[in-house]
């Protein structure tokens, strides 16, 4: 299995070949806990997420990627924000694909389900932010639980 390797605003960065619409999804429970999963490609924790297929809409790709991630089924409620900054680019080591950041970050309830581990899930967690705030993470998926963490009347466009 390849890396995930992200860079952010680094003159060293591979150039961008490619940009695939992704989702990520902000869970959180009635204890005011939020589901993270530890990725198996670069052992980072992360909101359960991946990319849009095609013929699918954003709320189904959503539903789709936190099933498959943690086990849970969830309902999407509403929008954190959207995520284009050219700056940040994911070199996936497996194919060399190099993408462009380009995430829709959601949010949703849990509905039902048991957490489960899959593929891209090393561990799986109910977590409380506090103890998000000392996990090993990608700047960028700190950046959208801030965002998350600080509502606005209007969705993050960056």
């Amino acid at each position: 299995m390849g890396r995930r390797i992200d860079y952010y605003d680094d003159p060293n960065a591979p150039k961008a070949n490619s940009l695939v619409p992704s989702v990520n999804v902000v869970v959180e429970n009635d204890k005011g806990e939020i589901l993270m999963i530890r990725r198996t490609d670069n052992n980072n924790w992360a909101l359960p997420g991946g990319a849009i297929d095609l013929g699918e809409s954003i709320t189904d790709a959503a539903v789709r990627e936190t099933k498959e991630e943690t086990g849970i089924n969830v309902e999407v409620t509403g929008l954190v924000g959207i995520y284009s900054d050219p700056k940040h680019v994911i070199h996936y080591t497996s194919n060399d694909e190099v993408r462009q950041e380009f995430s829709i970050v959601l949010t949703a309830r849990c509905v039902s389900g048991e957490i489960r581990l899959s593929d891209e899930s090393r561990a799986v967690r109910w977590m409380r932010p506090r103890e998000i705030e000392n996990q090993p993470m990608d700047d960028s998926m700190r950046k959208r639980l801030k965002d998350y963490d600080r509502p606005s009347s209007q969705p993050k466009v960056c």
